[in-house]
């Protein structure tokens, strides 16, 4: 009925299972075992009175805290328990992962292990599948009912509030980082396309999945009663790091177009500053530092796109992919400095204004080096084409 195992190979502690439960509820712990058991038996609480045969799978990080006892405990007295420990594996996403590839349920529920997810949320969320009225429901603090722990300071609301409002245009979900969520197993994207980053892998099963009738169930989010939080100012840059990578799957072209601008816009400020530099301090006409501001600019450009803007596409070798980066900058700066040359000679505006010539140059070159770094220089794979393709014909 119940089993505990060992991510590193080691026999199972079980009896022989029982017929597939209709649930399994993935927790993913690490130096939670204070907790376990009261979670465990609040599960049971509002499982147990529906007669819904369910799973409670614990994907721990090799805590040393008494997890396994815990569990053992919990398998002694008849709860449904499954102990996976993970000995070379850490992270709260690919914990969650691990947990659902080895689910037998009908429907998956992935809460916290902390408490602070409400188990008489469960019932809702699942009848909420069942009755086919969602597809994927999530436990949610930020709905008509739902609430936070009084406790709760300025801080910790504005770190749950921004990464809320800044995955807002991913997904229709008003709390999609509660970590509260469930859905039925069948409807789970494959495991190539998830990339287990950082602690928020509801969202990214949600952007990466076939999902057309979200849910939001209000929940009391509630304090940590046992442990200290995970969170660190690490995870949170890792989440960052998840975010662009959802909004590159999801609006590849504009995503990248977007952070293609904004590289832009930090090489424009090295333009203008070497610039202003060679004239001030080199003595060189306008045009020619122009010319040479311009080759410091692209060089900064080039190793920013490489690192974010196409970090996720085929990557030449430096040597190679640094001059054809400047060559096919050259059309762009053909417009920039042509632009730039023309409005100055010809208009006596802009040559009393000469930074404004510029920024017009910048901006018309910018869309142009653009089409031919993505075409010539950092190529997108295969996939990713079908899928540009594939977003053109929709």
């Amino acid at each position: 009925m119940a089993s505990i195992a060992t991510a590193a190979a080691a026999p199972p502690l079980a009896a022989p299972e029982c017929e597939s439960p209709a649930v399994s509820i993935i927790v993913p712990t690490y130096r939670e075992a204070l907790n376990i058991p009261l979670l465990a038996r609040g599960i049971d609480d509002v499982l147990a009175p529906r007669a819904t045969p369910y799973e409670l799978i614990i994907v721990d990080d090799h805590s040393d805290d008494g997890t396994g006892a815990a569990c053992e405990q919990l398998l002694s007295e008849g709860n449904p328990v499954r102990l996976i420990s993970r000995r070379h594996q850490r992270g709260l996403s690919s914990a969650v992962l691990e947990g659902c590839s080895k689910a037998r349920g009908t429907y998956l529920v992935v809460m916290d292990g902390d408490l602070s997810h409400p188990c008489s949320a469960i019932p809702a969320m699942l009848d909420h599948l069942q009755s086919g009225e969602a597809d994927f429901v999530v436990g949610s603090r930020y709905v008509p009912g739902g609430s936070t722990h009084a406790n709760w300071g300025w801080s910790r609301t504005i770190n749950s509030r921004v990464p809320s409002w800044l995955s807002r245009p991913l997904s229709p979900l008003r709390d999609p980082m509660s970590g509260f969520f469930a859905l039925p197993r069948d409807s789970l994207p494959e495991r190539q396309l998830l990339s287990p980053v950082g602690y928020k892998i509801g969202l990214e099963i949600f952007v990466k999945g076939d999902f057309d009738k979200p849910k939001e169930v209000p929940i009391h989010f509630g304090e940590r009663v046992h442990g200290e939080s995970k969170l660190s100012a690490r995870e949170q840059l890792r989440f960052l790091q998840h975010l662009r990578r959802l909004y590159h799957f999801h609006f590849p072209l504009l995503s990248e177009l977007v952070q293609f601008g904004l590289v832009g816009a930090s090489g424009f400020v090295i333009d203008l500053l070497f610039y202003l530099l060679l004239q001030w301090l080199v003595g060189l006409s306008h045009t020619t530092a122009r010319a040479l501001s311009f080759l410091v600019a692209a060089s900064w450009n080039w190793g920013w796109n490489r690192t974010i803007t196409f970090s996720q596409h085929q990557q030449l070798a430096k040597l190679v992919q640094w001059p054809r980066f400047l060559l096919t900058s050259s059309l762009g700066f053909a417009v920039n400095w042509g632009s730039y040359v023309l409005l100055t000679s010809e208009f006596a505006f802009f040559d009393q204004n000469r930074i404004l010539a510029l920024m017009a140059g910048v901006a018309l070159g910018m869309g142009v080096n653009f089409i031919t770094a993505r075409l010539f220089v950092f190529k997108p794979f295969a996939e990713d084409v079908k899928r540009d393709n594939a977003t053109f014909n929709d």
